[in-house]
């Protein structure tokens, strides 16, 4: 008879024993569809945050006016057990109609904007303003002694280009957080 102890070579005979330390971080983008009414962000990130979870990026707007829907996009990390019961809690709440995980869909497209202000003079100011024409960024205001692109695209690739404006003068960057929606006629 057992003293329900664990000894080393014995195998756990509850789920309880089970352990998820050794599995990957994954990084997870979700589209949560929610009733828009006052206070569901607050429930939202309230499930986050009272169970440690961290978000990345979180961005909110209604999508659906005459159902009064709102689409929360939450980029967020932690193991696939953790992925699961973040997704699996939300759509126990009230106020969530779907929860689409746009990161394992292969129709997933995600994208964020960023606002970057450059301060610089001659050669910084031209070296600024050839590395925006590579990154497809545009000029949406000007004066004699700063710049300020607008920049699209995966997150990776806004965080590539604040990192060559840094020593070129960057003073300012203001991002939307991570947007996601799926390829195709589905809905997600």
């Amino acid at each position: 008879m057992s003293d329900g102890n664990i000894t080393p070579g014995q195998s756990p005979k509850s789920a309880y024993f089970l352990s998820h330390e050794d599995e990957a971080v994954e990084k997870r983008t979700l589209a949560v569809i929610v009733d828009n009414e006052p206070g569901v962000l607050a429930r939202v990130v309230g499930l986050f945050s009272g169970r440690g979870y961290n978000i990345d990026s979180l961005t909110v707007a209604e999508v659906d006016a005459s159902q009064h829907r709102s689409r929360i996009t939450i980029v967020t990390q932690g193991t696939p057990h953790i992925l699961e019961q973040i997704e699996a809690q939300l759509l126990r709440l009230v106020p969530v109609a779907e929860v689409f995980d746009i990161t394992n869909s292969k129709r997933g497209i995600e994208r964020e904007l960023a606002l970057v202000k450059v301060a610089g003079s001659g050669e910084k100011r031209v070296e600024a303003l050839r590395i925006g024409e590579i990154f497809r960024a545009r000029v949406i205001d000007t004066t004699n002694e700063s710049f300020i692109f607008e920049v699209t695209g995966a997150s990776e690739k806004l965080t590539q280009f604040i990192d060559l404006m840094r020593p070129l003068g960057l003073v300012e960057v203001s991002r939307t957080g991570v947007l996601s929606i799926k390829r195709g006629k589905e809905k997600g």
